[in-house]
């Protein structure tokens, strides 16, 4: 049984497709990121950097294993059941460098971008939002080039495309239009019709933020330091 510690959005969804693709049996955790849970000593023993997803491999030989960040996580559940992950040396290079890409590049623009659409202040201005909508732009760009000759990111449907597919699923609401990236936009459809990731997606929907983060929520989620994190993480204590 694999603990999976999550909460439902794009990068909590990446690890949630592969499990349900996979159908490996996990236990979900909530981890209430609005409520601080993220600073619990007991998650960040799991999660050092304080951020869902991550699980704890209980399936295993001896003491049970803790992975976090997203990337790390799929590479290693997808080597441990020996699915959506070439054999070949050359194939493995071409995932990690996809999941490097994600991971350094498409994942914190449209983080940024979702942050300055739906979270900043209005006393923010323009500027960030105008920066990430350019980057998000130019990560679809990244994709739609890679799209010109084959259907998923290596050529067979593989953890890469699951990566990288829950942040264009919100493309519309981040601002952006896929109507001048044909093929990501057939990419997104041709993942979204799969059962498993419909079944990802819908993880824990009762969950979801219905509304606007109170002040308390904002300065959890989006004002820690290395200090407030550390008080944090005694009074959970």
């Amino acid at each position: 049984m694999i603990d999976f510690y999550y909460w439902p959005t794009p990068n909590g969804w990446k690890v949630a497709i592969l499990l349900e693709e996979l159908g490996l049996p996990y236990n979900m955790v909530p981890v209430a990121i609005g409520k601080g849970d993220q600073f619990k000593p007991e998650f960040m023993a799991i999660s050092p950097n304080n951020r869902m997803p991550a699980i704890v491999d209980n399936d295993v030989e001896g003491d049970p294993v803790p992975v976090f960040e997203s990337g790390a996580i799929m590479w290693y559940l997808a080597e441990k059941a020996g699915r959506f992950l070439p054999d070949d040396p050359l194939g493995r290079k071409e995932t990690m460098e996809w999941l490097f890409w994600q991971v350094g590049n498409q994942g914190p623009m449209a983080g940024q971008l979702s942050h300055f659409v739906n979270y900043a202040p209005e006393s923010a201005g323009d500027y960030g939002r105008e920066r990430y909508i350019r980057e998000y732009d130019r990560c679809l760009g990244v994709l739609e080039r890679r799209m010109e000759d084959r259907d998923f990111i290596l050529g067979d449907y593989s953890i890469a495309d699951m990566i990288a597919w829950p942040w264009v699923l919100i493309a519309k609401p981040l601002g952006a239009d896929l109507a001048k990236f044909p093929n990501v936009a057939a990419w997104r459809n041709r993942i979204k019709v799969r059962p498993a990731v419909q079944r990802a997606v819908d993880l824990g929907k009762e969950l979801r933020r219905s509304g606007p983060p109170t002040a308390e929520e904002r300065k959890v989620l989006y004002e820690q330091t290395a200090e407030s994190v550390a008080r944090m993480a005694e009074r959970q204590s």
